[in-house]
């Protein structure tokens, strides 16, 4: 938590700007919640610990947690922004349940591999990669009909 803290102060100094109170109770609070919050949930956990502090500051200090490269907004097919934790770890990517909205985290050095020889043969730099596939977690397909789970149901974007 202290280099997070460093980073950001840093980049406040950087800026002009002041590392106020709340600012630091929305990063410690963020920093001790699971993967993939949104902004209403860390707003809900902040608010316990500090009353001052408003929906708009988490949204603010979020947006200045990625400008300092500490974290990043990710979208996964729910309408609604989730952050995660960038500074410091590994690149990764995701699996997204449609059916409960669990996302799992995972590595793949095969798939990593092969993205950087696509890009090769192509004559391409890559600056950035994301991948998520869309489907059905072990639970929920326990949850669904064997007609279902048989057929396999996709959705028309692949």
């Amino acid at each position: 938590m202290e280099k997070e803290i460093e980073v950001l102060k840093k980049h406040i100094q950087g800026h002009q700007l002041k590392l106020t109170r709340q600012r630091q109770v929305i990063l410690e609070t963020f920093l001790s919640m699971p993967p993939h919050v949104s902004a209403e949930e860390l707003y809900e956990k902040s608010v316990k610990k500090n009353s001052s502090i408003g929906l708009a500051t988490v949204y603010r200090t979020l947006h200045l947690l990625s400008q300092a490269g500490l974290t990043q907004g990710r979208e996964f097919g729910d309408g609604q922004t989730r952050y995660e934790l960038v500074y410091d770890h590994h690149h990764h990517d995701h699996l997204i349940c449609v059916k409960c909205g669990k996302i799992f985290e995972f590595e793949n050095m095969d798939i990593e591999n092969l993205q950087e020889k696509v890009a090769r043969d192509h004559s391409f730099i890559i600056q950035s990669h994301k991948l998520e596939i869309y489907g059905s977690c072990k639970e929920c397909q326990k949850k669904e009909s064997p007609q279902t789970r048989q057929t396999g149901e996709r959705g028309a974007s692949r």
